[in-house]
């Protein structure tokens, strides 16, 4: 069994023991067996953590993502399985998206976290920020949409911002809470439409560092 400790009378508290690990990729779209992405990826993250350890136990933080035989569901199963430790999830509320908590994969999942506890936390830290942060989003979904309305190709679905804030806000939160973060990449090329992509926000808004995210490498 993964390593645990003890937990708190609150989500957010009980999180705040562990060193977060979030992993970001592609979904069930992905082609690649997701074998050999996840155990790149644990390799890589062993040897950051030899020269960069973790001040508190693992854990790794998913974003409700559904079973998939590929993708993000997949290499987060192996991933954890690999490096044995306890998984959590944050997840969109049910006024948002209520088909999403329901839909998650649960597997080994100690913790459950919903957005709207993760955007009160930074919003009770640094008033405006949520604000600062969906307009960053904002900004960014409508030059997307703009390219590819140049392209000839339609908008991105509506659902792209609420899943690029819960992945921006997920991380940021994390950060605050826990005072320590490492965010993993599972392909080395990220398209400029995935959710993923958004993950430029957070650095620009100084919300994580750089030297915080480990990329892919094949």
């Amino acid at each position: 069994m993964p390593p645990t400790v003890p937990l708190k009378a609150s989500p957010l508290e009980s999180l705040s023991q562990y060193h977060p690990l979030i992993i970001e990729g592609m979904g069930g779209y992905d082609h690649r067996e997701p074998e050999p992405i996840a155990m790149q990826i644990a390799s890589q993250l062993r040897k950051r953590w030899q020269t960069r350890p973790p001040g508190k136990p693992v854990i790794l933080v998913t974003q409700g993502d559904p079973i998939e035989d590929r993708g993000i569901s997949a290499i987060t199963r192996l991933v954890a399985a690999e490096l044995r430790v306890p998984r959590a999830i944050s997840f969109l509320d049910s006024d948002i998206a209520d088909y999403h908590k329901p839909k998650a994969d649960h597997q080994g999942v100690i913790l459950e976290v919903p957005y709207s506890a993760l955007t009160s936390l930074l919003e009770s830290e640094r008033p405006g920020l949520m604000n600062t942060l969906e307009l960053a989003v904002d900004i960014i979904l409508t030059d997307k949409n703009r390219q590819r309305e140049r392209e000839g190709r339609g908008a991105l679905q509506s659902y792209y911002r609420d899943f690029a804030l819960l992945q921006e806000v997920t991380k940021a939160a994390c950060h605050h809470n826990c005072g320590e973060l490492t965010v993993a990449h599972t392909s080395a090329n990220i398209s400029p439409f995935s959710v993923t992509s958004f993950y430029q926000v957070s650095l620009d808004l100084d919300l994580i560092d750089t030297h915080q995210i480990v990329p892919y490498k094949d």
